[in-house]
């Protein structure tokens, strides 16, 4: 359960962002949230992922009250969580294989046993061909793709995802989509902000509404 309970995030000594935020995400549901251009869902999202504390009001996630935890413990539960930015955040230094494995390589896992994994992953998102390629040689959209299978290799509780699909052509973008609905099926929580109207018409999952900082949530 994800719980916001009167919720408002400002930055520095500015107007709230966010404000009086009041809802629930079942576990193993499907969202995707929805808005005006700056309206809020990235931060929103980095609410979510533990990234920022509210300025005002309680969150509740993994049954417990995220905004009383101390670093460390928030670093332990971001570790459920599972999040694709729109910046992409690959690692220059390491290949495609490597940032996707990178998760499973944090939990400590060998090689050995998450090799096969990762490259089934990659196959299915069309990078297995550019596996040992570093992020400079990749496009938008494959960065866009590696980014996406990072988030989503370790089979995290929770996945977010900002603009999952602003960097690839309609096809893959809804190819994706079905990937995120598999992942949601074996039960991870799923929320993606998005304005594709094309993508939402065509996935019947409830939307989250963020506008004038407050969000409504739509079946």
């Amino acid at each position: 359960m994800i719980e916001f309970n009167s919720v408002g995030l400002r930055y520095g000594n500015g107007p709230k962002v966010l404000k009086n935020l009041d809802f629930k995400i079942e576990p193993g549901s499907f969202h995707f949230l929805t808005g005006p251009s700056g309206s809020g869902k990235t931060s929103l999202l980095k609410l979510l992922f533990l990234s920022l504390r509210p300025s005002t009001g309680q969150i509740n996630m993994f049954d417990r009250n995220v905004t009383k935890l101390d670093g460390d413990q928030l670093l332990e539960l971001r570790r459920r969580i599972g999040i694709v930015f729109q910046e992409f955040r690959l690692l220059e230094h390491l290949t495609t294989f490597e940032n996707v494995a990178l998760p499973l390589r944090v939990l400590g896992q060998q090689e050995a046993d998450y090799r096969a994994n990762v490259e089934e992953l990659l196959d299915w998102v069309g990078l297995k061909e550019r596996m040992h390629a570093h992020p400079e040689l990749l496009s938008g959209g494959e960065k866009q793709r590696a980014a996406i299978a990072r988030a989503v290799i370790s089979r995290p509780d929770i996945l977010l995802a900002d603009e999952p699909t602003g960097n690839v052509d309609p096809e893959l973008s809804e190819r994706l989509l079905h990937l995120f609905a598999e992942l949601n099926r074996m039960g991870t929580t799923i929320i993606i902000a998005t304005h594709e109207l094309e993508m939402l018409d065509k996935f019947s999952y409830p939307r989250m509404l963020l506008a004038e900082g407050e969000v409504s949530i739509h079946d």
